[in-house]
Formats: structure tokens, C-alpha cells, sequence
């Protein structure tokens, strides 16, 4: 089981993240299980729903799920290089990510289909690591960051938009 990383890991910023996995989970059957309820959720709906969005501005559930995959993208990325040595990685800014994308033309079960792949890859990966891996670090986006926390922060950071997907999105 990998231990939830200490707040000297990771900027504060990411405790709103990882502070959503509780302290005993296992973190990765807590992001296995996770796989099956964000995949069934997405996967449910249909264009028309998948178009919705809460207000002006805002994404739609195609963009927050395609962001949930570029994310994960990143993340697991960083872990990666992270865990074989430290090294220092450019930021990745959401927004810019979304605007350079047309997740909105995608079929939704084509994109949930998408994230479940990916998940299954990053689960392969976070498995894959050895205890000593799991306490390296490397510097994204000017801050210091371990590749347990970049794990804690791949599920919290699901959990984050399932929240609010189920508070905001629920039509």
C-alpha cells in the first residue's frame, strides 16, 4: 500500500486534491474502483447530455472529462520521470489544454472508452513502482513534488471533479 505523502511533498495547493483520499485508502484500488464509476457515468450519457454545461463559460462534460484524461496524462507522466530520475518538468496549464482541443466533437463513449484505457495504463505504471521510486522527487511547474503524491493527487484530483460533476452537472 502507498502511504499518503506528508504536506512537505507536493505545494499546498494540491492538499485540495489529495486531501480527498482518505488516510487509510488504498490509494490504488480506491483510482481502480474509481475507473468503473467515472467510466459508467460518462459512458451513460448521451451527446446531447454530454454538452451540458452549468453556466456561461464553464465546460461542458465532454471538457471536463477530456480534462480529467489530460491530467492523468500529466500526472502519471511526472510520476513516471520522477520515479527513474530527479529532473525538472514544465507546468501545464488546464485551460490552454481545453482550448487546444475539440473535445466537444468526440463521441462521449469514444472518450470514456478513452479515459478507461488510460486508467488501466496508469495503473500498470503506479503498481509497477518500488517503494524507493515512490520517494523520489523532481520539480513540475517551479515546485517540488514526490511520485506519491503525484499518485494521491491522480486520485484526489478525480474525486475532485466527480464532486463536482455530481453538485453542479446533474441535470
Amino acid at each position: 500500500m502507498i502511504k499518503k505523502p506528508g504536506y512537505d511533498q507536493y505545494r499546498p495547493y494540491f492538499a485540495t486534491y489529495i486531501d480527498l483520499v482518505p488516510d487509510n485508502a488504498d490509494v490504488l484500488q480506491l483510482l481502480k474502483d474509481n475507473q468503473q464509476k467515472t467510466f459508467d457515468l460518462f459512458s451513460s450519457l448521451t451527446n446531447e447530455q454530454a454538452m451540458y454545461t452549468y453556466a456561461e463559460g464553464k465546460w461542458t462534460l465532454k471538457e471536463v472529462l477530456g480534462h480529467m484524461i489530460d491530467t492523468e496524462r500529466v500526472f502519471s507522466y511526472r510520476a513516471f520521470v520522477f520515479s527513474r530520475e530527479d529532473i525538472s518538468l514544465p507546468g501545464f496549464d488546464q485551460d490552454t489544454y481545453i482550448n487546444s482541443t475539440d473535445y466537444n466533437s468526440r463521441d462521449i463513449f469514444d472518450l470514456a472508452g478513452e479515459y478507461k484505457a488510460l486508467r488501466d495504463a496508469t495503473l500498470y505504471l503506479y503498481r509497477s513502482f518500488s517503494h524507493e521510486q515512490l520517494t523520489r522527487s523532481g520539480v513540475a511547474s517551479g515546485n517540488l513534488v514526490n511520485v506519491a503524491a503525484l499518485v494521491y493527487m491522480t486520485a484526489g484530483h478525480e474525486l475532485y471533479h466527480l464532486k463536482l460533476v455530481e453538485e453542479r452537472y446533474q441535470q
